[in-house]
C-alpha cells in the first residue's frame, strides 16, 4: 500500500502551486482591465466647494486636517453656523474626522436625500438600459432605508460601489465603542440584507450590540458597522493582494483616530476585514484595546508581535469555515500571511462554537459573537477560549460578571 508523503515542505510546495494557479486564473480572466470612473465623485466636488470656501470671510480649515484641529473649528461656531456649513456641504461635512458626530449624522442625511433625488431621476432616464435603471432603484430604495428616522450614518460616498458607515448607540457618551470591519463583497448595496442579515456588516454590528447590552446591561456601548472602505469584489485578484486592505487602513486609522472622547475601543474583523486590520495595527490610536479577528485569510504578518500594536489580538475560526483551506503565506504579494488562529502566530484564540461557517460568526447566539461581546465590554475573564488549556486569557484582569467597569 503506497503511503502518501504529508511532510511540511511537501505542503508549502502544494501552496505555491495553488497560489501559483490562482494567480494564472486570474490573471487570463481580465483582471487588469481598467475600470471608468467619473472625472470628479460627488465627494470629490464637495471637498472642492469647501476647499474653495470663505465663512465670515475666512478661509475654512483644510478638510484633512487633524481631528483635533477640525473639532476646535466647529466648537467655535455656533449651533446655526455648524447646521449652514452641513448644509451647504454635506458629503464634505459628513466625511470630516473631528466634525462632531451629531452633524456628520445631519450632513449625511442631507447628502442621502440629495443622492435619492439623483438615482430617482436615473430610473426614469430613457438612455439608461433596464439593467442601469433597476440599478437606479435598489440604490434609491438603500438611500430610503439609510433616511430613516433614528439611524445615525457616520460616513456615506455614493461613488462605485459606494461606501458607509453607521453608528448603533450613543457614540459621544460611550464607556466602550465597537468596530466592525467587514470583509469582501462589502458595499453601499449589501451593507444590509433582509436573508442572512448577520453575515452583513449593519446586521453584524446589530447582533454584537444586543449580545454586549446583554453580557453587561450597565455599560454604555456604541457599535460602528465600519464599510467605509472599498472591499474587493468576490474571491478574485483583490481579494488574493493587500491592495483593498492597505487604502482601507488609512481610511480605518483616520476613522478611530477622529472619534469622541477616550472610551476603549475594540475592532472586529472578518474575513478579509482581518487584513485591514493587520495592515492598520502599527498606526492604531492607543485607546483602542483590541482586536478580534474571525475568518481571516492572515494578517500579513507571520506573528502576533509583528502587527507593533498594544492592543490585544485575538482570533476565532469555526471547523467548518472553508477558509482554513487557503494557503497562510505570503509569495510575490499573493496571500496574506500566517494562520492567525495557529498556536506559532501567537493570538488569543477564542471559541467559535455555533458560528456554522465563514459568515455566521454574529449570529445571536453563538459562542462566536458572545465571545465577541465579553471583549467589547472588557469582560476578558468572561471569554471561552478555543481550548481551554490554551490560556487565552492569561494576564488580562478585565472585569467580572458581576461588576465590570
Amino acid at each position: 500500500m503506497t503511503s502518501f508523503d504529508t511532510s511540511p515542505q511537501l505542503n508549502v510546495w502544494r501552496a505555491l502551486l495553488a497560489l501559483a494557479v490562482v494567480f494564472v486564473m486570474l490573471a487570463t480572466t481580465g483582471w487588469t482591465a481598467l475600470r471608468s470612473h467619473r472625472a470628479v465623485t460627488p465627494l470629490q466636488a464637495s471637498l472642492s466647494s469647501w476647499e474653495h470656501g470663505r465663512f465670515h470671510g475666512h478661509h475654512l480649515p483644510d478638510a484633512d486636517a487633524s481631528p483635533a484641529h477640525l473639532a476646535r473649528f466647529f466648537a467655535s461656531l455656533t449651533a446655526q453656523e455648524r447646521s449652514h456649513l452641513a448644509h451647504r456641504y454635506p458629503l464634505a461635512v459628513g466625511n470630516m474626522n473631528g466634525a462632531p458626530v451629531a452633524l456628520r449624522y445631519r450632513a449625511n442625511r442631507v447628502a442621502l436625500s440629495e443622492q435619492r433625488k439623483v438615482e430617482l431621476g436615473r430610473m426614469h432616464d430613457s438612455r439608461l438600459s433596464p439593467v442601469g435603471q433597476r440599478d437606479a432603484g435598489r440604490r434609491m430604495h438603500r438611500y430610503d432605508s439609510l433616511l430613516n428616522k433614528g439611524r445615525q450614518i457616520l460616513a456615506f460616498d455614493p461613488e462605485g460601489s459606494g461606501r458607509v458607515a453607521e453608528v448603533i448607540g450613543d457614540l459621544q457618551r460611550a464607556e466602550r465603542v465597537s468596530v466592525v470591519v467587514p470583509g469582501v463583497d462589502t458595499n453601499l448595496l449589501t451593507f444590509q440584507k433582509t436573508n442572512r442579515p448577520y453575515s452583513a456588516a449593519l446586521g453584524m454590528a446589530q447582533s454584537l450590540y444586543a449580545a454586549e447590552h446583554a453580557a453587561s446591561p450597565t455599560t454604555r456601548t456604541a457599535v460602528i458597522a465600519w464599510a467605509d472602505y472599498t472591499a474587493p469584489a468576490g474571491l478574485g485578484i483583490d481579494s488574493a493582494t493587500a491592495m483593498r486592505a492597505a487604502e482601507g487602513s488609512l481610511r480605518l486609522n483616520a476613522m478611530l483616530r477622529g472619534l469622541p472622547g477616550k472610551a476603549p475601543v475594540s475592532l472586529f474583523c472578518h474575513s478579509y476585514g482581518s487584513v485591514v486590520c493587520g495592515i492598520a495595527a502599527p498606526g492604531l490610536p492607543r485607546r483602542v484595546a483590541d482586536i478580534a479577528v474571525a475568518a481571516s485569510p492572515g494578517m500579513r504578518v507571520s506573528n502576533a508581535s509583528h502587527l507593533r500594536t498594544t492592543a490585544q489580538v485575538w482570533a476565532m475560526r469555526d471547523a467548518t469555515d472553508w477558509v482554513q483551506d487557503v494557503p497562510y503565506l505570503e509569495l510575490g504579494g499573493l496571500g496574506h500571511g500566517a494562520d492567525p488562529v495557529s498556536a506559532a502566530f501567537g493570538a488569543r484564540v477564542l471559541s467559535a462554537q455555533g458560528a456554522k461557517g465563514h459568515a455566521g460568526y454574529f449570529e445571536p447566539g453563538t459562542q462566536s459573537v458572545l465571545n465577541f461581546a465579553e471583549i467589547g465590554v472588557g469582560a476578558y475573564q468572561s471569554v471561552r477560549c478555543a481550548r481551554e488549556e490554551s490560556g487565552c486569557r492569561e494576564g488580562l484582569s478585565g472585569t467580572t460578571a458581576a461588576g465590570r467597569a
